[in-house]
């Protein structure tokens, strides 16, 4: 009789183990890996989303640089980290929405083994050049260019990013030769950009903003539906004529596919308070992060599936594929 109050002890032991962990969440420091270098939007953000998470759980968070293969070589560190929550995935749309797409062996499956926690900001991409490209508009931007096949260089976060099918897909629609350069990640093709080791770039706003307000490169054009207030008088796209034009570059927070429950809600419930805290959106819209609203799991799930739509028919129609 025991034995069997013993076993039974046990087992009630062992079932309400997990729960008092994830009572207790977090109780040591958290990996936050960025898929990217360091300096460019995603780790910049990245920084500051796991600043927020150190302060609103109460513990540190430590942003660790995985760089490279696209984004593949961090997704697959945090997907293959013990789903404890201990090691949160700092991801961009390339990363979750592109990859797949193009290419037919990944070392992860973003449906099978992620589960997004909240997404941030989703923001446009800028056209914007050297100083020494003698084009102050979209339009002589593509007469340079046909004047000078293959001899501009547009620059980007990593082959097959958005910011590099954001330029392919310029490329296409202009009907103009440029080489691709791609970089492990935003900054380092940013350094390039503006020493005029290349000429151009297609880069996401929150890195963008300072050198062109700094006069250090020229802005063309903008890939929102509006001119945005940062820069009033940067057209749109669609002003430069390409109305067909439409890229823009999302960021996000994802556990592992198998993190319990209540882990996820705790961590959403913190990340939720942060897109909700005004202190914390100026500083992202300081920075050129437009901040995003909350979204439940639902509405995160159809944010991303449009998201994936929409690129599957760019790809189809410009046919790429990088394997």
């Amino acid at each position: 009789m025991n034995w069997l109050k013993l076993s039974a002890l046990a087992c009630a032991l062992a079932c309400t183990a997990p729960q008092a962990h994830a009572a207790e969440y977090p109780t040591r420091p958290i990996k936050l890996v960025v898929p990217y270098a360091a300096g460019g939007p995603t780790d910049v953000l990245g920084r500051m989303v796991g600043d927020y998470l150190s302060r609103d759980l109460k513990q540190t968070v430590v942003v660790e640089n995985k760089a490279g293969a696209q984004g593949a070589i961090g997704a697959e560190v945090a997907a293959r980290a013990e789903p404890d929550g201990y090691t949160l995935f700092f991801t961009a749309a390339s990363i979750v929405v592109l990859n797949p797409q193009l290419y037919k062996k990944l070392p992860y499956d973003p449906a099978k083994d992620f589960r997004m926690l909240a997404v941030i900001t989703d923001l446009p991409v800028l056209m914007e050049v050297h100083p020494s490209v003698p084009a102050k508009t979209v339009a002589e931007f593509v007469a340079y260019a046909k004047q000078n096949p293959g001899k501009l260089n547009f620059g980007s976060a990593g082959t097959g990013g958005t910011t590099h099918l954001a330029g392919e897909m310029f490329r296409q629609m202009a009907g103009i030769d440029m080489v691709h350069v791609a970089y492990k990640g935003a900054g380092p093709a940013l350094t390039d950009l503006l020493s005029g080791n290349i000429q151009l770039m297609f880069d996401t706003l929150g890195t963008a903003l300072p050198p062109v307000k700094a006069g250090l490169l020229r802005p063309l054009a903008v890939s929102s539906a509006q001119r945005i207030a940062d820069l009033p008088d940067v057209p749109t796209m669609a002003e430069a004529g390409y109305p067909q034009y439409a890229v823009s570059v999302w960021y996000g927070v994802a556990g592992q596919s198998k993190l319990p429950d209540e882990i996820a809600q705790k961590l959403k419930a913190s990340l939720d308070r942060a897109l909700s805290d005004d202190t914390f959106r100026a500083s992202l819209d300081k920075s050129g992060f437009a901040p995003l609203r909350p979204k439940s799991f639902a509405e995160i799930d159809k944010f991303i599936d449009a998201d994936r739509k929409l690129w599957a028919g760019v790809i189809k129609e410009l046919n790429i594929s990088l394997d």
